[in-house]
């Protein structure tokens, strides 16, 4: 939203929330109506080209292909461009990115209805393309560079142009995001060489839409679209080579660092795409050809830790950062439309677990001083139960941290144990941590105050036993329900402790820690108000209305960590899993021993408690319970 907003800053259809396409209702009825009564297949092609863009097709896959690439260069830190971090207030703002692709539509639509009426075009014209080709480099560039310097002025400014420049570090998305009356004035402006062409007569259905197949994107706005996206995507792709072979090319073509100079200066590069009018005008940045030498030299970044993970349900595709932004910035849900894309979705998956051979980076996060990269093993969690992918994937964990070994990388996080790792390469200069006992630490600090009893059900992991061990050490009686887990539990325990381990039928405790593998049954049995507090990375299945569930192990980052855009699976914003957040702390504290395996003793939960509060990290607590 702009800082002052003026009149027509909002779009019309904004009260409509997410049912703003019911706009379109008439044109879909009409174009129906047209097609079936008269054979008019313009206006149905004229919604399923703009249309078509909003429910994943052509125009949607360009942009996401572009969000993709440049969100995975700037997580690898490769010629980024201006180094600050998206939060998740740009990420909501810029989901409105949608609104002019509906204003488009209804533009074009009426085009179709009252200018060209039921006139059909020729297929090429070349003429008509030239001078689409040259209005666009001389009236519309100009224009656009004066319409620009006056939203610049602070009376526009404050009112429109604000809300665009509101996105310092800009993303491909970015480029569309704007005011309503902001928008009308860029469309008259883009407009001007397909109204022209269409008053000389030299329109065609290559200058405006080409027939058939290749119909569904118009040269002209894809043209549009690409610049739109180079120029917003905040890190520097084009070559050297691309300005050596003809010079005079840097004055009709605008680099990404270009661009990047106005969103950072504000009253400098103006263009649209050529910046041959602030050179023109003396508006061109001083700075805008060295900092392009300087982004070409800039090399790869080293973090000081990594976070290995994987996925976990088919739809995570989309939940990872380099995904659906407005779909990883919530908590990992079922969406409609993710259903209607199933097809896709089997397709992606199939193609990233088969034919991908090594991990890659996909976020990049700051932590005062530590750069952390998370990495995703491409694997689903039900490939880790199959034996036939267990070498596979143990080969990939493997090479990346051999990989981050080399780089001199201080921490390797593993989202499970990784003893056999440190045994084979016992002259790690990384450090590998599991994060279990901090995982252990949250479980135990979210049992409310005063708590006797608790009930265990799951399956036996490291975390569970240290849990088990703490509590039963702290005098809290600890009831299990099935023979084989007490036995297991007990050889860990020792001295007068064991007695507070007890083999019960009972379901009576109001507290449950549970796992992987609490039943359904197991939970009907629970008593009305019972709170279940996970020690598992997977959630359990909340199948009781009457009762509190606690979220899997996580914290609160610190207001200081940066670049936190998207939301871990299932959890909130700004929200890490308890065995993340424990690589991160044991980063920052330097320590030296790793911390993984199965076997290995667990390290301190208490000092790693103690040190994710110093370093900012907050408890996850259900706001109507009292916790320790």
């Amino acid at each position: 939203m702009a800082s002052r907003p003026g009149l027509l800053t909002e779009w019309p259809w904004t009260p409509l929330g997410s049912f703003k396409y019911l706009v379109l209702a008439p044109l879909v009825i009409d174009s129906i109506y047209s097609y079936a009564t008269m054979r008019d297949v313009d206006k149905l092609l004229i919604l399923v080209v703009m249309v078509g863009r909003v429910v994943h097709m052509l125009w949607l896959l360009h942009s996401q292909m572009w969000i993709s690439f440049a969100r995975y260069k700037i997580a690898k830190g490769t010629k980024r461009i201006v180094n600050k971090s998206i939060e998740f207030d740009q990420v909501d703002r810029e989901r409105t990115w949608d609104d002019q692709v509906i204003f488009n539509t209804l533009v074009i639509y009426l085009a179709k209805v009252y200018v060209l009426g039921t006139n059909t075009l020729p297929f090429w014209r070349l003429d008509g393309v030239v001078q689409v080709a040259l209005l666009h480099a001389g009236p519309v560039e100009f224009i656009y560079y004066w319409f620009h310097r006056a939203l610049h002025h602070h009376f526009l400014y404050s009112r429109y142009h604000s809300h665009h420049h509101s996105s310092i570090v800009t993303e491909p998305i970015t480029s569309v995001v704007h005011p309503f009356a902001e928008h009308i004035g860029y469309t008259l402006i883009l407009g001007i060489p397909l109204v022209t062409t269409l008053l000389c007569g030299t329109v065609s259905a290559a200058s405006v839409t080409i027939r058939g197949y290749i119909r569904i994107f118009t040269l002209y706005i894809t043209y549009i679209d690409f610049m739109n996206n180079l120029g917003h995507c905040n890190f520097e792709l084009i070559p050297r080579s691309f300005f050596s072979l003809f010079p005079p090319i840097k004055y009709l073509c605008y680099t990404p660092s270009f661009h990047s100079l106005h969103h950072t200066q504000f009253r400098t590069n103006y263009s649209l795409f050529m910046p041959m009018y602030d050179y023109i005008y003396g508006t061109n940045d001083k700075c805008s050809d060295s900092l392009y030498e300087s982004l070409l030299e800039q090399e790869e970044e080293k973090p000081e830790a990594i976070h290995l993970t994987h996925l976990t349900s088919l739809d995570s595709i989309y939940h990872l950062r380099l995904g659906f932004a407005s779909f990883s910035s919530h908590p990992l849900s079922s969406r409609f439309y993710l259903v209607l894309m199933k097809p896709i979705t089997l397709i992606i998956s199939f193609v990233l677990t088969s034919f991908s051979s090594r991990t890659f980076v996909f976020e990049r996060n700051r932590f005062g001083d530590l750069t952390l990269h998370s990495h995703l093993l491409p694997k689903f969690s039900s490939h880790y139960k199959s034996q036939q992918q267990k070498e596979s994937i143990n080969k990939m964990i493997e090479t990346a941290i051999l990989e981050a070994d080399k780089k001199d990388v201080r921490g390797e996080e593993l989202n499970g144990y990784g003893e056999m790792y440190v045994r084979k390469h016992p002259k790690l200069k990384i450090r590998i941590v599991d994060g279990s006992s901090l995982a252990a630490a949250v479980v135990v600090h979210s049992i409310p105050v005063d708590t006797r009893e608790v009930l265990f059900r799951g399956r036996i992991t490291k975390v569970a036993r240290a849990i088990v061990i703490s509590l039963c050490q702290n005098g809290i009686k600890v009831m299990v329900l099935r023979e084989e887990e007490h036995s297991m539990i007990a050889g860990f325990i020792g001295g007068h402790c064991k007695e507070n381990l007890v083999l019960t039928t009972n379901y009576s405790p109001m507290i449950w820690l549970v796992g992987d593998g609490l039943s359904k049954e197991d939970q009907k049995k629970a008593r009305k108000g019972t709170l279940f507090i996970p020690f598992s990375q997977f959630p359990p299945s909340k199948l009781l209305k009457d009762c509190f569930y606690h979220t899997t192990p996580a914290m609160i980052i610190p207001d200081s960590a940066q670049n936190i855009d998207s939301c871990e699976n299932w959890l909130g914003r700004r929200v890490m899993s308890a065995w993340r957040v424990g690589g991160i702390v044991h980063a920052l504290e330097g320590w030296e021993e790793h911390e993984c395996g199965l076997e290995v003793p667990m390290a301190n939960p208490p000092r790693v408690w103690e040190a994710a509060l110093r370093n900012g990290f907050k408890p996850l607590v259900l706001p109507s319970l009292e916790t320790k």
